[in-house]
């Protein structure tokens, strides 16, 4: 049986974790963002479907070519960040799965329902955007998942081809202690939010 893990990991990835504006000026190396994607890719997806796809954009030039889609509050948090991803979803995630799953024929529903296709990739898509920023956390980096861009103009410039969907961005780096995030808002409660039948 598994143990519960210890109150500093539920610390760094939930508990005392923010979403942050703002960053130091550490850069954040290509090798920790390889290991945030080889822990992001073990959660689960339907049938394994994988759809999520990443930009790591860190350089000046990809921070430039990302800018003219972003709202006007995000240019200087986009700039300031070591690392910006775009997480997007491959529309055609399920060409992957012969490989991916061999339980059984998952590709064709998808490859003949349109609509399931952009259901199933949209909501697991998101699954691994979120399990990148647990990811990051875990590896002590600090996230800022953002919306308040155009979809429409990142996809334009960063796939032109129209396979993959922007879904959101997020701001990685080491966050600045001190004024780099609001204050935690409040949350709300099991009963607000759930029911046990």
């Amino acid at each position: 049986m598994k143990k519960e893990l210890d109150g500093t990991a539920l610390n760094q990835l939930f508990l005392e974790a923010h979403t942050f504006n703002k960053f130091t000026d550490q850069p954040v190396a290509d090798d920790t963002i390889k290991k945030i994607y080889d822990l992001l890719k073990w959660g689960p997806t339907a049938v394994n479907c994988q759809p999520g796809r990443y930009v790591f954009v860190k350089s000046q030039e990809g921070k430039a070519r990302l800018a003219p889609a972003l709202s006007e509050g995000n240019v200087a948090k986009v700039n300031a960040a070591p690392v910006t991803v775009i997480v997007a979803v491959d529309s055609r995630f399920y060409d992957h799965l012969p490989e991916q799953w061999t339980a059984y024929d998952a590709r064709k529903p998808f490859a003949d329902d349109a609509a399931a296709a952009q259901t199933v990739g949209f909501r697991n898509g998101t699954l691994e955007g979120a399990y990148l920023i647990l990811a990051a956390r875990a590896l002590g980096l600090d996230a800022g998942p953002m919306s308040g861009f155009s979809n429409a103009k990142v996809d334009a410039e960063f796939f032109p081809d129209g396979r993959f969907k922007s879904n959101f961005l997020v701001n990685l780096g080491y966050g600045v202690a001190e004024g780099g995030y609001y204050p935690r808002g409040p949350r709300l409660t099991f009963d607000d939010a759930a029911t046990i039948i």
